[in-house]
């Protein structure tokens, strides 16, 4: 798989489960409707069906965690208004640096 292919993969993985918990979140804290819970049910469910495409377990999950990491940081500016510090940044960027030397370090 190409690195952007990798990249994308990862972040679109992140997105659906990071949505999916945000449902809950909002259902649990926010006295949202119970509908919601159907609708986090179908974004894990597309998470777990995401990983499925990643070649391997181990190593791809490792990696996929720092893609994680910052894409809950973008989350958080963008979905719920509280913009990074330098210090999410830093480590968001901190995260990256280590997904890439997973996915990406020679073999």
């Amino acid at each position: 798989m190409n690195p952007f292919a990798k990249v994308a993969l990862f972040t679109v993985t992140a997105v659906a489960e990071i949505l999916g918990c945000y449902l809950v979140l909002l259902w649990t804290r926010g006295g949202r409707p119970a509908w919601l819970l159907l609708g986090a049910a179908v974004s894990l469910g597309i998470f777990a069906w995401l990983l499925s495409f990643h070649p391997t377990a181990g190593r791809t999950y490792a990696a996929y965690g720092g893609v994680y990491v910052a894409t809950a940081v973008v989350w958080g500016g963008l979905v719920e208004g509280l913009p990074p510090d330098r210090w999410d940044l830093i480590g968001a960027a901190i995260s990256l640096l280590g997904m890439a030397v997973i996915a990406f370090g020679p073999r």
